[in-house]
Protein backbone atom coordinates (compact mmCIF):
# COMPACT_ATOMS: atom_id res chain seq x y z
CA UNK A 1 0.00 0.00 0.00
CA UNK A 2 2.31 2.47 0.81
CA UNK A 3 4.77 1.75 -2.27
CA UNK A 4 1.50 2.13 -4.21
CA UNK A 5 0.88 5.73 -2.80
CA UNK A 6 4.67 6.27 -3.23
CA UNK A 7 4.41 5.42 -6.86
CA UNK A 8 0.84 7.77 -7.38
CA UNK A 9 2.58 10.70 -5.71
CA UNK A 10 5.72 10.27 -7.70
CA UNK A 11 3.51 9.92 -10.87
CA UNK A 12 1.53 13.39 -9.87
CA UNK A 13 5.27 15.15 -9.30
CA UNK A 14 6.04 14.00 -12.46
CA UNK A 15 2.57 15.01 -14.02
CA UNK A 16 3.01 18.75 -12.67
CA UNK A 17 6.66 18.97 -13.73
CA UNK A 18 5.71 18.20 -17.34
CA UNK A 19 2.60 20.81 -17.36
CA UNK A 20 4.95 23.27 -15.85
CA UNK A 21 7.31 22.75 -18.82
CA UNK A 22 4.78 22.99 -21.61
CA UNK A 23 2.93 26.29 -20.44
CA UNK A 24 6.35 28.00 -19.28
CA UNK A 25 7.58 27.51 -23.06
CA UNK A 26 4.23 28.16 -24.75
CA UNK A 27 3.93 31.47 -22.61
CA UNK A 28 7.59 32.40 -23.40
CA UNK A 29 7.64 31.54 -27.03
CA UNK A 30 4.52 31.57 -28.50
CA UNK A 31 1.53 33.21 -26.29
CA UNK A 32 0.12 34.12 -29.55
CA UNK A 33 -0.09 30.62 -31.03
CA UNK A 34 -4.14 30.01 -30.80
CA UNK A 35 -5.94 31.77 -33.70
CA UNK A 36 -9.80 32.37 -34.03
CA UNK A 37 -10.61 30.53 -36.79
CA UNK A 38 -8.84 27.83 -35.07
CA UNK A 39 -11.26 28.02 -32.66
CA UNK A 40 -14.74 28.67 -34.22
CA UNK A 41 -13.69 25.38 -36.57
CA UNK A 42 -13.31 22.90 -33.47
CA UNK A 43 -16.50 25.02 -31.54
CA UNK A 44 -18.89 24.01 -34.54
CA UNK A 45 -18.77 20.60 -32.88
CA UNK A 46 -20.51 21.49 -29.97
CA UNK A 47 -17.65 21.97 -27.62
CA UNK A 48 -16.79 25.50 -25.22
CA UNK A 49 -14.32 27.69 -26.65
CA UNK A 50 -12.34 26.62 -23.01
CA UNK A 51 -12.36 23.22 -24.66
CA UNK A 52 -11.62 24.19 -28.11
CA UNK A 53 -8.32 26.36 -26.76
CA UNK A 54 -7.11 23.26 -24.31
CA UNK A 55 -7.62 20.85 -27.56
CA UNK A 56 -5.27 23.03 -29.66
CA UNK A 57 -2.71 23.94 -26.84
CA UNK A 58 -2.59 20.10 -26.13
CA UNK A 59 -1.92 19.20 -29.56
CA UNK A 60 0.82 21.96 -30.01
CA UNK A 61 1.99 20.22 -26.96
CA UNK A 62 2.34 17.01 -28.58
CA UNK A 63 -0.23 15.11 -27.09
CA UNK A 64 -2.67 12.60 -28.30
CA UNK A 65 -5.74 13.01 -26.51
CA UNK A 66 -7.39 10.53 -28.86
CA UNK A 67 -5.01 6.97 -28.97
CA UNK A 68 -2.75 7.67 -25.76
CA UNK A 69 -4.36 6.79 -22.27
CA UNK A 70 -1.49 8.83 -21.06
CA UNK A 71 -1.73 11.83 -22.52
CA UNK A 72 -5.59 11.48 -22.26
CA UNK A 73 -5.36 11.15 -18.72
CA UNK A 74 -3.10 14.71 -18.53
CA UNK A 75 -5.43 16.27 -20.53
CA UNK A 76 -8.57 15.44 -18.44
CA UNK A 77 -6.58 16.02 -14.89
CA UNK A 78 -5.01 19.25 -16.13
CA UNK A 79 -6.69 20.95 -19.06
CA UNK A 80 -10.01 21.60 -18.11
CA UNK A 81 -8.83 22.86 -15.18
CA UNK A 82 -6.15 25.22 -16.24
CA UNK A 83 -7.95 26.76 -19.02
CA UNK A 84 -10.59 30.19 -18.51
CA UNK A 85 -12.09 32.34 -20.93
CA UNK A 86 -12.53 35.79 -18.92
CA UNK A 87 -15.03 38.40 -19.68
CA UNK A 88 -13.95 41.58 -20.76
CA UNK A 89 -16.34 43.64 -18.96
CA UNK A 90 -16.08 42.30 -15.47
CA UNK A 91 -12.20 43.77 -15.54
CA UNK A 92 -12.95 46.85 -17.13
CA UNK A 93 -15.48 47.68 -14.36
CA UNK A 94 -12.87 47.20 -12.31
CA UNK A 95 -12.54 50.54 -10.11
CA UNK A 96 -9.07 51.21 -10.64
CA UNK A 97 -9.42 50.60 -14.83
CA UNK A 98 -12.73 52.64 -14.41
CA UNK A 99 -11.11 56.11 -12.83
CA UNK A 100 -7.27 55.59 -13.55
CA UNK A 101 -6.39 56.78 -17.13
CA UNK A 102 -2.80 56.38 -18.69
CA UNK A 103 -0.66 58.51 -20.87
CA UNK A 104 2.72 56.93 -22.86
CA UNK A 105 5.76 58.87 -20.32
CA UNK A 106 8.74 58.23 -20.66
CA UNK A 107 11.30 58.65 -16.92
CA UNK A 108 14.46 57.43 -17.35
CA UNK A 109 14.73 53.60 -18.44
CA UNK A 110 11.26 53.49 -17.11
CA UNK A 111 7.99 53.81 -19.67
CA UNK A 112 4.48 53.78 -18.85
CA UNK A 113 2.36 52.86 -21.78
CA UNK A 114 -0.58 50.74 -22.80
CA UNK A 115 -0.42 47.02 -23.52
CA UNK A 116 -2.51 44.62 -25.23
CA UNK A 117 -3.64 40.71 -24.99
CA UNK A 118 -4.71 39.91 -28.64
CA UNK A 119 -7.34 37.28 -28.95
CA UNK A 120 -7.13 34.50 -27.78
CA UNK A 121 -3.42 35.24 -26.32
CA UNK A 122 -2.91 33.05 -23.16
CA UNK A 123 -1.65 34.75 -20.27
CA UNK A 124 -1.48 33.58 -16.31
CA UNK A 125 -4.77 35.02 -15.00
CA UNK A 126 -4.12 33.41 -11.23
CA UNK A 127 -2.58 31.59 -8.44
CA UNK A 128 -1.50 28.04 -8.97
CA UNK A 129 -4.53 25.89 -7.98
CA UNK A 130 -3.00 22.19 -5.65
CA UNK A 131 -5.90 19.67 -5.88
CA UNK A 132 -5.82 17.37 -2.47
CA UNK A 133 -3.97 14.76 -4.32
CA UNK A 134 -0.68 16.80 -4.71
CA UNK A 135 -1.55 18.21 -8.39
CA UNK A 136 -0.39 21.94 -9.21
CA UNK A 137 -2.39 23.38 -11.96
CA UNK A 138 -1.33 26.34 -13.08
CA UNK A 139 -4.39 28.97 -14.41
CA UNK A 140 -4.07 30.15 -17.86
CA UNK A 141 -6.60 33.33 -19.19
CA UNK A 142 -7.71 34.08 -22.70
CA UNK A 143 -9.84 36.92 -24.18
CA UNK A 144 -11.44 36.32 -26.97
CA UNK A 145 -11.22 40.39 -27.93
CA UNK A 146 -8.22 42.56 -27.14
CA UNK A 147 -7.75 43.40 -23.88
CA UNK A 148 -5.84 46.78 -23.14
CA UNK A 149 -3.98 47.01 -19.67
CA UNK A 150 -0.86 49.74 -18.13
CA UNK A 151 2.44 48.44 -17.99
CA UNK A 152 5.64 49.66 -17.11
CA UNK A 153 8.45 48.77 -19.04
CA UNK A 154 12.24 48.98 -17.65
CA UNK A 155 14.75 48.77 -20.65
CA UNK A 156 11.94 47.69 -23.14
CA UNK A 157 10.74 44.66 -21.34
CA UNK A 158 7.60 44.65 -19.01
CA UNK A 159 8.18 45.32 -15.63
CA UNK A 160 4.70 46.45 -13.63
CA UNK A 161 1.26 45.52 -15.41
CA UNK A 162 -2.33 45.78 -14.01
CA UNK A 163 -3.57 42.58 -15.87
CA UNK A 164 -6.15 39.96 -14.76
CA UNK A 165 -3.49 38.23 -12.98
CA UNK A 166 -2.96 41.08 -10.61
CA UNK A 167 -6.35 41.34 -9.59
CA UNK A 168 -7.14 38.13 -8.98
CA UNK A 169 -4.08 37.83 -7.00
CA UNK A 170 -4.57 40.87 -4.91
CA UNK A 171 -8.27 40.26 -4.27
CA UNK A 172 -7.00 38.84 -0.53
CA UNK A 173 -4.62 41.41 0.26
CA UNK A 174 -7.04 43.53 -0.05
CA UNK A 175 -9.62 42.35 1.78
CA UNK A 176 -7.64 41.95 4.70
CA UNK A 177 -6.01 45.66 4.68
CA UNK A 178 -7.10 48.00 7.34
CA UNK A 179 -6.35 50.74 9.30
CA UNK A 180 -2.42 51.73 8.80
CA UNK A 181 -1.52 49.70 5.75
CA UNK A 182 2.53 49.31 4.40
CA UNK A 183 3.11 47.90 0.97
CA UNK A 184 6.27 47.08 -0.30
CA UNK A 185 6.86 47.54 -4.00
CA UNK A 186 4.64 50.46 -5.83
CA UNK A 187 4.31 49.14 -9.07
CA UNK A 188 1.65 51.30 -10.98
CA UNK A 189 -0.30 51.71 -7.32
CA UNK A 190 -3.09 49.07 -8.26
CA UNK A 191 -3.02 47.48 -4.38
CA UNK A 192 -2.46 51.13 -2.70
CA UNK A 193 -5.28 52.54 -4.96
CA UNK A 194 -7.35 49.76 -3.84
CA UNK A 195 -7.22 49.75 -0.40
CA UNK A 196 -7.15 53.70 -0.44
CA UNK A 197 -10.65 53.50 -1.43
CA UNK A 198 -11.38 51.57 1.93
CA UNK A 199 -13.04 53.14 4.89
CA UNK A 200 -11.96 50.79 6.76
CA UNK A 201 -8.15 51.90 5.59
CA UNK A 202 -6.46 55.32 7.03
CA UNK A 203 -2.97 55.47 6.24
CA UNK A 204 -1.21 53.80 3.38
CA UNK A 205 2.47 53.58 3.33
CA UNK A 206 4.29 52.63 0.10
CA UNK A 207 8.14 51.79 0.34
CA UNK A 208 9.51 51.67 -3.27
CA UNK A 209 13.26 51.88 -4.08
CA UNK A 210 12.83 52.81 -8.23
CA UNK A 211 13.23 56.38 -8.23
CA UNK A 212 11.75 56.43 -12.01
CA UNK A 213 9.04 54.52 -10.72
CA UNK A 214 8.38 56.85 -7.99
CA UNK A 215 8.61 59.67 -10.64
CA UNK A 216 5.95 58.29 -12.83
CA UNK A 217 3.64 57.41 -10.11
CA UNK A 218 3.29 60.76 -8.79
CA UNK A 219 3.08 62.73 -11.75
CA UNK A 220 0.70 60.69 -13.63
CA UNK A 221 -1.21 58.30 -11.41
CA UNK A 222 -1.56 59.13 -8.00
CA UNK A 223 -3.34 62.97 -8.44
CA UNK A 224 -6.09 60.45 -10.24
CA UNK A 225 -6.63 58.62 -6.29
CA UNK A 226 -9.92 60.13 -4.83
CA UNK A 227 -7.93 59.74 -1.47
CA UNK A 228 -4.20 60.75 -2.48
CA UNK A 229 -4.23 61.91 1.28
CA UNK A 230 -3.49 58.63 2.79
CA UNK A 231 -0.66 58.00 0.85
CA UNK A 232 2.56 58.46 1.36
CA UNK A 233 5.53 56.86 -0.54
CA UNK A 234 9.18 56.27 0.87
CA UNK A 235 12.05 55.62 -1.10
CA UNK A 236 14.04 52.77 0.12
CA UNK A 237 15.18 49.13 -0.04
CA UNK A 238 12.40 47.07 1.45
CA UNK A 239 14.62 45.13 3.27
CA UNK A 240 16.40 47.87 4.90
CA UNK A 241 13.01 49.10 5.70
CA UNK A 242 11.31 46.12 6.94
CA UNK A 243 14.67 46.06 9.45
CA UNK A 244 15.40 48.92 10.64
CA UNK A 245 11.88 50.85 9.99
CA UNK A 246 8.94 48.73 10.00
CA UNK A 247 8.45 48.08 13.64
CA UNK A 248 8.38 51.75 14.45
CA UNK A 249 5.57 52.59 12.01
CA UNK A 250 3.10 50.56 13.89
CA UNK A 251 1.45 48.79 10.79
CA UNK A 252 -1.47 46.62 10.95
CA UNK A 253 -1.14 45.22 7.42
CA UNK A 254 1.84 44.55 5.41
CA UNK A 255 1.82 43.87 2.33
CA UNK A 256 5.09 42.77 0.09
CA UNK A 257 5.18 42.77 -3.62
CA UNK A 258 8.69 43.13 -4.30
CA UNK A 259 8.90 40.33 -7.35
CA UNK A 260 8.43 39.67 -11.03
CA UNK A 261 7.05 35.98 -10.87
CA UNK A 262 7.65 32.95 -8.55
CA UNK A 263 10.88 32.38 -10.63
CA UNK A 264 12.52 35.69 -8.57
CA UNK A 265 10.00 35.89 -5.97
CA UNK A 266 11.14 32.63 -3.96
CA UNK A 267 14.22 33.83 -1.96
CA UNK A 268 12.52 37.80 -1.49
CA UNK A 269 10.05 35.92 0.13
CA UNK A 270 11.50 33.53 2.26
CA UNK A 271 14.09 36.68 3.14
CA UNK A 272 10.96 39.23 4.13
CA UNK A 273 9.19 36.49 6.13
CA UNK A 274 12.02 36.50 8.53
CA UNK A 275 11.20 40.16 9.81
CA UNK A 276 8.01 39.11 10.57
CA UNK A 277 9.15 38.67 14.17
CA UNK A 278 9.91 42.45 14.24
CA UNK A 279 6.40 43.06 14.14
CA UNK A 280 4.55 40.17 15.77
CA UNK A 281 1.01 41.43 16.15
CA UNK A 282 0.54 42.78 12.61
CA UNK A 283 -0.83 40.46 9.67
CA UNK A 284 1.69 39.74 6.67
CA UNK A 285 0.01 39.15 2.96
CA UNK A 286 2.66 38.46 0.27
CA UNK A 287 1.78 39.00 -3.38
CA UNK A 288 1.23 35.33 -5.06
CA UNK A 289 2.04 33.45 -1.89
CA UNK A 290 -0.48 30.51 -2.86
CA UNK A 291 1.83 29.69 -6.37
CA UNK A 292 5.27 30.40 -3.91
CA UNK A 293 4.16 27.90 -1.39
CA UNK A 294 3.20 25.72 -4.45
CA UNK A 295 7.16 26.07 -5.82
CA UNK A 296 8.09 24.88 -1.86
Amino acid sequence: MHNEQHSIDERITADNYQIFAYVSRYLNDAPDLIQKEEIEEIVQLGVTEEYAFAVILASAFGLDIVDNEDDKQLFNDYFEPMIHKLDTQQYRNNPYYQNITFPSVMHGSSELKVESYEPYEGFVCNDIIRTNNGRQIPQIGFFDTAFQYPAVLEHDRIWMTVTPNEIETMKEPIEQAFGNVLTYGLGLGYYAYMVSEKENVDRVTIVEMNEDVISLFKTHILPQFQHAHKITIVQADAFEYAEQEMAKGKYDVVFADIWHDVSDGLDMYLKMKTYEKLSPSTIYTYWIEQSILCYL
